[in-house]
């Protein structure tokens, strides 16, 4: 039987005082987002994601992922996502599509998945390119799946590199080479299509914030190691530290295990392959501040 491989992932209002309403942008909301200002953020993008802008509206949608300046909402964030994804926003169309895959509706996340794949998005080239391989909620095809995992882990994606080098390891090499050409010659026709010129040239769109690299990280669904980040009296505690952390590398797109132990909950993030590798991301949160220790599932 052919080894199986996949990710899973598994992101009130108030007016700025520096100028009206009318004289707000997509741009004034991401600087205040980035000052912090959550709820001043989504003050300015609500009514031009209502106007039908696709930036705004992509942020509104990562706003109710996140529960930043509102409170968590996916219904919300889905309907904000798919009028982005709608207007072709590629940030969009992937979230949307990992969002509906990670809830179980993986026809249609695998649907916006493609089309964002197409267009070389590296996070959906992975997950795309991973269900092509193992041919979940797809035909099967590994040679295609390769190709896509390959331009994945070619743009820098650490899963995908992880992914492909379990794929070296198993397929045949007659079949790697095949994914590798058909690889090239996507990225050589996605770049003649973005060289066309347009009738009409318009300055690139501001770019939409991406309040969580959750959207750029796929992780592997198996493993027998986590990662444990601490031990709380309360629950709510463990769960708004993990959606704190839940935009920064290595937890972003992990899955979180609340653990009860006695009067405590523990909170464990994974999973992750190897023991070593949830040592190098204890390490790496640990270069920040954040207690954290590998621990083997149970």
């Amino acid at each position: 039987m052919q080894p199986r491989f996949w990710s899973k992932f598994l992101v009130c209002t108030s007016l700025l005082l520096a100028a009206p309403a009318s004289a707000q942008n997509v741009k004034a909301g991401i600087d205040a987002w980035q000052r912090g200002d959550y709820v001043g953020a989504v003050a300015i993008w609500r009514p031009l994601a209502e106007a039908g802008d696709p930036d705004a509206s992509f942020n509104m949608g990562q706003a109710y992922r996140l529960g930043r300046g509102v409170l968590v909402d996916l219904a919300t964030a889905q309907t904000w996502l798919e009028r982005s994804a709608e207007k072709g926003h590629v940030d969009a169309q992937t979230t949307l599509g990992l969002l509906l895959f990670q809830n179980g509706n993986q026809a249609d996340g695998l649907k916006w998945l493609k089309g964002a794949a197409e267009k070389g998005d590296p996070r959906a080239m992975l997950v795309y390119g991973t269900a092509l391989y193992n041919g979940d909620g797809v035909p099967q095809d590994p040679v295609l799946g390769y190709a896509y995992v390959s331009r994945s882990a070619a743009q820098g994606l650490e899963p995908a590199r992880n992914t492909l080098q379990q794929m070296d390891d198993i397929m045949p090499l007659e079949q790697r080479k095949k994914g590798v050409a058909m690889a090239v010659q996507k990225a050589k026709t996605q770049q003649r299509a973005e060289a066309k010129p347009v009738p009409t040239p318009k300055p690139k769109a501001r770019s939409a914030v991406s309040p969580a690299p959750a959207q750029t990280t796929v992780v592997p669904a198996t493993g027998a190691w986590r990662i444990q980040l601490g031990a709380f009296s309360q629950r709510a505690s463990a769960e708004a530290l993990f959606r704190r952390l839940s935009g920064s590398a290595p937890v972003a797109g992990r899955q979180q295990f609340l653990i009860a132990a006695g009067s405590v909950t523990r909170l464990q993030v994974g999973p992750f392959p190897s023991k070593s590798a949830a040592a190098a991301a204890c390490s790496s949160l640990s270069s920040r501040g954040q207690a954290c220790f590998p621990v083997a599932a149970k």
